[in-house]
C-alpha cells in the first residue's frame, strides 16, 4: 500500500469492460488507478476517503461542448468546465472553428489554434481537448500538422451553414464564416475535407483508428424552405414553432448525404452528431446497413433525452431542435436497443442578454444553445435506469465509447493504469434543475423545473477532488488533452 496517494474506500465501483457493479475501494497513485479491491488497508496512503456506498463512475467524457461561442474562451474556460464538473464530467471535448464566433476571425489553424491553446492553458477545471471544423481550402492542407503538432484527432463538418447562419437563412458565407470570397462551404468543400481526412488516416495508419471525422446533419435548402413556410403562416410559437421550420427529415436527408459521401471517399470513421428524432435514427440505421464498411458512430445530447417542445421554454432552443415526445420516445428506444454511442451535453453557454431577442417569446429571434454539461452525469443515471438502462451501459454511454473513438486512450474506465477520473453518484437522491444552482454563467436553463433523478456528490480527476458534496473546489488543474494519448 505504501504510495499511495488516496484510497476511496466503500464504492460501487461501475465498470464499462463489465456488466457487475463491484462493492469495493479504489486506490490511486501518481493521479491514476493503482488497485482496486476489497477492504484495502489504508493506513499507508496520504488520504482515505469514504465513498458512503456510492456508485463510482468513471468521470464522463462530454465528447461536445462549445467553449468561446457566445463568450470570451478564457471566461468559458473557467466558468464552464466547473459546471460540467458538477455533472461529473472530468473531460470535456469542445468544438472550434475559425469565423464569426469563438475568436472572431479567420485564417490558418497555424495562428488560430496556438491562440485557443493560450487562452484556455491554466483557467480549465475538467481535463480538455478539442475539435476542429476545416472551413476552408487552406485548413484542407493543415489537417496532418493539426493531428501531429497540435493533437486535434477529430474534425468537423456543419453541413445546415450552406444557406443558414447559426441562427436562421444567411447567404453570406464569407461574412459569416470569414472564408475567402472565391470559396464556397458546400457539398464539394465536404467532399475534400473527408478526402483530406481520409488521407491523414492512410499516411499514419498507426493513429488512424483514433482519427474521426463529425457531421451536424442538417439540410440548409429544407430548412430555407420550411422557415419560411412556418413564418408565412404564423400559427405554429416557441419550440414548436422551431422544430418545423428545421423537420427531422432534413436530419435525414444531411445523413443519407454525408453517408454516401464517406462511401465515396472511404473515410470509414464517421460520428453522426446529437442526432434528435426518429426519422434521424431511421436515416442512420439504413446508412448503416446501406454501408456496413463505415463504422459510424451515433451521439444523442441529454436535452433531447429529457425535455421536449411541450415545455414551452424558448431558452431550449438549439441546433437540431428539440423535439415532440414521440421522438424523445424513439431516441430512448435507439438508447436501449444499442444503437447510440455516447451522450453528450452540447453545452453552449449562451447568456440571456445574448440569448433571448427585443421579443422574449419569439423563438426566431433566440439564439441557438445552451449549458446543460452540470446535468450530464446525474441526468443519464436517474433517467437511464428509470428505464432500464443498465449501469455498466451507462459508464459506456458517458464515459467509455467517446474516450475510445476520440483517442482518449487514459479516460474511460477505472481499471489499473487509467486516469484516476472518478465520479461519485447518490442514485437515491433527485433534484429538481434551478438555474442559480449551476456553476455556469448562463442565468437561465433550458431544463428548468426537470426532475433529476440522481446526483454527483464529488468528483476527483487524476486523484485531486474538484467537487465536494456537490460544490466545485480547489483551483483549476484541467490539462490540454494531446490526443491520441495512451495509458503507457
Amino acid at each position: 500500500m505504501a504510495g499511495h496517494d488516496l484510497i476511496i474506500t466503500n464504492v460501487r465501483i461501475v465498470r464499462p469492460d463489465t456488466n457487475e457493479v463491484i462493492d469495493g475501494d479504489l486506490a490511486i497513485a501518481g493521479g491514476r488507478i493503482a488497485e482496486i479491491g476489497s477492504s484495502l488497508d489504508g493506513t499507508a496512503a496520504a488520504e482515505v476517503v469514504d465513498g458512503k456506498g456510492r456508485l463510482a463512475f468513471p468521470g464522463a467524457v462530454d465528447a461536445h461542448q462549445h467553449w468561446g461561442i457566445y463568450n470570451p474562451l478564457d471566461v468559458d474556460a473557467g466558468s464552464e468546465s466547473r459546471a460540467a464538473a458538477q455533472g461529473g464530467v472530468t473531460t470535456g471535448i469542445t468544438y472550434i472553428r475559425t469565423g464569426r464566433y469563438y475568436l472572431n476571425k479567420g485564417g490558418p489553424y497555424a495562428e488560430f489554434f496556438p491562440e485557443v491553446r493560450a487562452l484556455t492553458d491554466g483557467k480549465a477545471h475538467v481535463d480538455y481537448a478539442f475539435h476542429v471544423a476545416p472551413m476552408m481550402k487552406q485548413h484542407i492542407d493543415e489537417l496532418e500538422s493539426l493531428v501531429l503538432d497540435h493533437g486535434v484527432s477529430s474534425f468537423k463538418i456543419f453541413m445546415f451553414y450552406g444557406s443558414h447562419g447559426l441562427h436562421g437563412r444567411s447567404d453570406d458565407q464569407s461574412s459569416f464564416l470569414m472564408t475567402p470570397p472565391d470559396e464556397r462551404y458546400d457539398y464539394a468543400h465536404f467532399e475534400f475535407v473527408m478526402r483530406g481526412v481520409q488521407r491523414v488516416r492512410e499516411q499514419h495508419p498507426d493513429l488512424a483508428d483514433r482519427i474521426s471525422l463529425s457531421l451536424h446533419c442538417e439540410t440548409a435548402e429544407i430548412m430555407s424552405a420550411y422557415t419560411r413556410i412556418v413564418e408565412e403562416q404564423g400559427t405554429a410559437k416557441g419550440l414548436e414553432a422551431y422544430h418545423l421550420s428545421r423537420p427531422p427529415h432534413s436530419e435525414g436527408l444531411a445523413i443519407t448525404i454525408a453517408s454516401y459521401l464517406a462511401h465515396e471517399t472511404n473515410l470509414a470513421n464517421i460520428n453522426l452528431l446529437h442526432l434528435t428524432s426518429a426519422k434521424a435514427l431511421d436515416a442512420a440505421m439504413r446508412m448503416r446497413d446501406a454501408f456496413p464498411h463505415i463504422d459510424f458512430r451515433r451521439e444523442v445530447t441529454l436535452a433531447h433525452l429529457v425535455t421536449d417542445i411541450s415545455s414551452g421554454n424558448i431558452g431550449a432552443k438549439v441546433n437540431p431542435p428539440i423535439r415532440p415526445r414521440e421522438d424523445v420516445e424513439a431516441l430512448w428506444e435507439h438508447v436501449l436497443a444499442g444503437n447510440l454511442d455516447w451522450v453528450v451535453s452540447d453545452h453552449a453557454c449562451c447568456r440571456d442578454e445574448i440569448k433571448f431577442g427585443e421579443d422574449r417569446d419569439d423563438v426566431f429571434l433566440a439564439k441557438s444553445g445552451f449549458g446543460g454539461a452540470e446535468y450530464l452525469l446525474p441526468g443519464m443515471v436517474g433517467e437511464g435506469t428509470r428505464r432500464g438502462l443498465s449501469l455498466p451501459d451507462i459508464a459506456r454511454l458517458t464515459s467509455w465509447n467517446p474516450a475510445q473513438r476520440y483517442g482518449l486512450g487514459t479516460k474511460g474506465t477505472l481499471a489499473p493504469g487509467y486516469d484516476a477520473d472518478v465520479a461519485l453518484v447518490d442514485p437515491s437522491r433527485s433534484f429538481v434543475v434551478r438555474a442559480e444552482d449551476s456553476e455556469s454563467t448562463q442565468e437561465y436553463s433550458a431544463l428548468e423545473g426537470v426532475e433529476i433523478g440522481a446526483t454527483v456528490t464529488d468528483v476527483f480527476l487524476r486523484g485531486q477532488r474538484i467537487v465536494e458534496d456537490g460544490n466545485v473546489v480547489g483551483q483549476p488543474h484541467g490539462r490540454f488533452q494531446h490526443r491520441p494519448t495512451t495509458r503507457y
